[in-house]
């Protein structure tokens, strides 16, 4: 049975630690082949405390779980809120990195990394078992607000963002996606031993995989986006399965 590693930056985020670890615990995948890692960076809210707690609770459950701490100094101001136009590159940045720490710091030997944020607050037991048998490197599930709304993680998209993944329902398939999000995101981790990153910068200006111009800054791509644009240019292809949804808080 492959080895699974599920990991998930987090920042201020201690009313979903409780219900995040209850929905692992539900996971119907042998836990003894599933590993967590948490990495908890600058937050205000009593969140690394609560995940120490509740990772002591759960530690034997699992393969491996570890939590890490990372700061970076960095806070969004209060009369702004984190989708702010002004934010994004910034905030980008500090989750690439943070992902980045989280990922160098925690595969060991596992298969497969299933990148999880942790206001996921919906998915099937069975989803580690069911993302896995489609055997693709790069598998994005549509994460939505409510059942059949609109796709809420809209870093996921092809045709130069044209297209998002609610736009691409009913095939009940993986269809080609030209970018991915990382609210439920399974990458091959032999993928990242080769060097597949979140990139903290503006990955691509010159490369052909990226869109012409993104809305907020310009040229290149950020984080999951970058990490898409990565994949393109060491020859993987990134997957979608707009028929198979998650939940967002």
């Amino acid at each position: 049975m492959a080895k699974v590693l599920i990991l998930t930056p987090v920042k201020n985020a201690t009313r979903f630690l409780p219900g995040y670890f209850d929905r692992l615990n539900r996971l119907t995948y042998d836990k003894q082949q599933l590993s967590v890692g948490l990495l908890e960076g600058d937050s205000n809210d009593g969140t690394y405390e609560e995940l120490s707690t509740l990772a002591k609770a759960n530690a034997s459950k699992f393969r491996r779980l570890r939590i890490f701490k990372r700061d970076y100094g960095f806070a969004i101001p209060p009369h702004m809120e984190r989708w702010e136009t002004s934010m994004q590159l910034a905030r980008r940045n500090v989750l690439a990195r943070s992902r980045n720490q989280l990922l160098f710091r925690m595969l060991d030997d596992e298969d497969w990394v299933l990148w999880l944020d942790v206001d996921v607050i919906g998915y099937q037991a069975d989803i580690v078992e069911h993302l896995l048998s489609y055997k693709l490197d790069i598998l994005h599930p549509d994460c939505v607000r409510e059942p059949g709304g609109k796709s809420f993680d809209l870093n996921a998209w092809k045709d130069d963002g044209k297209q998002n993944m609610h736009d691409l329902r009913g095939t009940g398939r993986p269809v080609r996606i030209d970018s991915v999000g990382g609210t439920m995101l399974l990458v091959r981790a032999d993928l990242h031993r080769d060097g597949l990153i979140f990139p903290s910068f503006r990955y691509g200006v010159e490369s052909p995989s990226i869109r012409s111009c993104h809305p907020l800054w310009g040229k290149g791509e950020i984080e999951t986006e970058g990490l898409a644009a990565m994949a393109r240019d060491m020859g993987q292809q990134c997957w979608g399965l707009p028929d198979l949804q998650i939940l967002h808080a």
